[in-house]
């Protein structure tokens, strides 16, 4: 569903539309493009049995965290989790199942999911204990492996400003993983510092077309 009306939502309307056992990619780096006040209203609206795709998982009862702590986790996938000891924990207690991958395989895999390719070869990982286990192929004397796309039924996003259609543009480092993010999901949710109306905004600074936007939500928001 991608309407283009009504577009603009509260935090809590948003997260209506997760459901339990979703997959969900969660934009940011640390604290860096990371959509704070949608993720205390996930961890508020108690949903079970979620696969979270991002990059870590915050601290111990911080940010991200507080969706371990509060036992809403199935799965994680991800490549940083040292922040965060209580993942190592649960995983070893069988508690969640954790796939990592390489840093750059990760954003490629979203990317790929956005872009329509079902999978790819990279040199990551070969040889190494996140590669076992996966197909091998030789391209031009070197060995590759296959990774998958990885796509999710809600992205949780964060930009610094959008128009009223859902135009995103971002701010620097904090721009991340979130337009790969924003194309990948079946349905994206964004938070922003500012919305303004349509036509205001740079074409040429616009990163993520509305296009691939479902919902805004802001900070100030109280709808």
């Amino acid at each position: 569903m991608k309407t283009e009306q009504n577009k603009i939502i509260s935090f809590e309307q948003a997260i209506s539309h997760v459901r339990d056992g979703d997959s969900i990619m969660i934009g940011g780096f640390g604290l860096r493009g990371y959509p704070h006040e949608l993720v205390e209203a996930l961890v508020a609206s108690n949903k079970k049995y979620l696969t979270i795709i991002s990059n870590d998982l915050g601290s111990p009862g911080e940010g991200l965290g507080k969706l371990l702590t509060n036992n809403q986790i199935k799965g994680l996938i991800g490549n940083y989790y040292n922040w965060n000891p209580d993942v190592a924990k649960a995983y070893n207690e069988g508690k969640i199942d954790v796939k990592l991958l390489p840093q750059g395989t990760f954003a490629e895999a979203i990317r790929a999911a956005g872009a329509g390719i079902p999978a790819f070869y990279t040199l990551a990982s070969v040889g190494t204990d996140l590669g076992k286990g996966k197909e091998t192929k030789s391209f031009n004397g070197k060995t590759y492996v296959l990774e998958h796309a990885i796509t999710a039924d809600v992205a949780l996003i964060k930009a610094y400003m959008a128009d009223e259609l859902g135009n995103l543009i971002y701010y620097k480092t904090a721009r991340n993983f979130n337009p790969l993010m924003a194309m990948a999901a079946k349905l994206t949710i964004v938070q922003v510092d500012e919305i303004v109306p349509v036509g205001t905004l740079d074409p040429e600074k616009i990163a993520t077309p509305h296009i691939f936007v479902n919902f805004i939500t802001r900070k100030d928001e109280k709808k």
